[in-house]
């Protein structure tokens, strides 16, 4: 059997690259496994220690089938190289598991996702697959250990190349989005954050390549898988990553649990209630949305 690709993007953390890459090499699946990892250049002197250590762990990884590794010489940031690193590798391949430097997974992660890649590759709605879980409160009532949202994760994740290949990176219709008020309360049924962040990664105040990624699940009126139990465990917000300020809100136990596939998912209303929850925002941070992004809802 022929398994997914496992994509990699690393920086300038090498102490957590390696927990990560310890961590998913302990997966049975790693040594059957092609391991593709971008590795972004420095933004200035300052960085280029750290990214030179991150390098050595990069090239002395082993228990993989193969690794291939690409250097930049440059720095593009992160949303930049998610977008051309997956979008290489699916010219390749016919799906792909991505991975950041700070996501340690669980001993399952690969078996998971490459089992849910091949359940869900038909089923043309689901466009990705997450090995993360909100630690949301699921009722003990919900029958299934998977479940769905209209909101894609960028910790541990996988899609299929046809579902990649509908996101319009350049948004060319924000203009209209931004005028339609009704739209975007659609959009937000996936967090209220939703529609803030796309207007502030349309004024460069975020580099965010998943807020565009989650835009279109919502054209497409598509929407990602979730393990009941979380595969995956985020350390990079602990302060140190650029993007990520320190937090506990996200981090979620990691299991090892048995689990089943469900064809006719569909996103549970008291899931989905649960997701606003975790989501919500103040009546302070509406009013600022609204003043310094424009954003009246």
């Amino acid at each position: 059997m022929k398994y997914s690709p496992i994509v990699l993007f690393a920086y300038k953390r090498p102490v957590h690259v390696l927990n990560t890459l310890l961590a998913l090499a302990k997966n049975p699946l790693a040594r059957e496994s092609h391991l593709i990892i971008f590795s972004d250049g420095a933004k200035d002197a300052g960085e280029e220690e750290a990214v030179r250590e991150t390098r050595k762990i990069l090239s002395n990884i082993q228990g993989f089938a193969q690794v291939e590794i690409h250097h930049s010489s440059h720095n593009q940031g992160l949303a930049n190289s998610v977008i051309r690193g997956v979008s290489q590798v699916l010219e390749r391949h016919a799906c792909a598991i991505v991975l950041e430097d700070d996501m340690v997974c669980t001993d399952d992660f690969l078996e998971y996702m490459n089992d849910a890649l091949i359940y869900y590759q038909d089923k043309k709605a689901v466009f990705s697959l997450s090995g993360y879980s909100f630690p949301l409160n699921i009722s003990d009532e919900y029958p299934h250990s998977v479940y769905a949202l209209p909101r894609a994760s960028s910790w541990g994740w996988a899609t299929w190349k046809d579902r990649w290949q509908k996101a319009d990176w350049e948004l060319r219709d924000f203009s209209d989005f931004k005028k339609d008020k009704l739209l975007q309360r659609e959009f937000n049924k996936g967090g209220a954050d939703l529609t803030p962040m796309l207007f502030k990664q349309q004024k460069g105040l975020v580099d965010s390549w998943a807020i565009r990624w989650i835009y279109a699940h919502f054209k497409h009126n598509g929407y990602a898988v979730y393990p009941r139990e979380s595969r995956i465990q985020n350390i990079g917000v602990d302060g140190s990553g650029t993007h990520s300020p320190k937090t506990s809100k996200y981090q979620s136990k990691l299991r090892v649990t048995d689990y089943q596939f469900v064809e006719d998912l569909e996103v549970n209303p008291d899931i989905l209630a649960e997701l606003h929850r975790f989501f919500g925002r103040s009546l302070v941070r509406s009013w600022i949305d609204y003043l310094y992004l424009g954003i009246r809802t």
